[in-house]
């Protein structure tokens, strides 16, 4: 193959996997995040004590995050059809990748504000701050830096998620590497999309980095 020929088939696979990736990142970090805020406020030592809230999300996202990707693609492409009308395509797996994420988000998260100096929310407390401003001025400010390392985390993961997805009809990167690099035994077309690929969690990384050091400087 030449080389505009190797373009012209990973081009748009690289847009239709950035286009996955990011979307399903941001909406899983809007979700996530105060999925892993309201599991640690209403923990037994929380600041707003819930067994019932806390025991059923700790439930639903251990149940989510036990199901393997593979076969939660398969149960969520019916919801993708629901909402975007579609099951094949990068958009119509927006949904399971979302869906898959947001477990690993909230349970990231949480680990990371249970990591916290506690230290921090007593005198909080002492000084008269309700439960949104040690949420908002304490916790979340606190542990950014580990919040941006987690978002990088995520969106390695789901990278990783988006190729499984090329396989079964998602398109992108994953789909390239199986259709030409595999099943037609077109080598450059099996290599490329995994160079890119590393390519692209290598970018994520060093951005993620930059991000960490100029928050840590603050």
């Amino acid at each position: 193959m030449t080389y505009e020929q190797v373009w012209e088939v990973v081009a748009p696979a690289t847009l239709e996997t950035l286009y996955m990736v990011f979307v399903s990142s941001i909406i899983a970090v809007i979700l996530g995040l105060p999925l892993a805020v309201i599991l640690v406020v209403t923990r037994e030592d929380g600041i707003s004590p819930s067994s019932y809230i806390y025991n059923f999300l700790s439930t639903v996202i251990n149940i989510f995050r036990s199901i393997p990707f593979a076969i939660l693609i398969m149960i969520l492409l019916g919801l993708s059809r629901i909402i975007v009308g579609k099951v094949i395509g990068p958009t119509a797996f927006i949904v399971p990748l979302t869906v898959a994420s947001i477990p690993f988000v909230a349970r990231l998260m949480e680990g990371y504000f249970l990591d916290m100096d506690k230290g921090l929310i007593e005198a909080a407390k002492a000084m008269g701050s309700t439960n949104s401003q040690i949420i908002l001025k304490v916790m979340i400010p606190e542990t950014m830096p580990m919040i941006i390392n987690g978002i990088v985390m995520t969106i390695i993961n789901i990278i990783g998620y988006s190729a499984m997805a090329g396989f079964i009809g998602g398109g992108g990167l994953g789909a390239v590497a199986l259709t030409y690099g595999h099943q037609r035994s077109i080598t450059i077309l099996l290599w490329v999309p995994v160079i890119l690929l590393v390519i692209i969690v290598q970018i994520v990384q060093i951005i993620g980095n930059y991000l960490n050091r100029k928050i840590n400087k603050k």
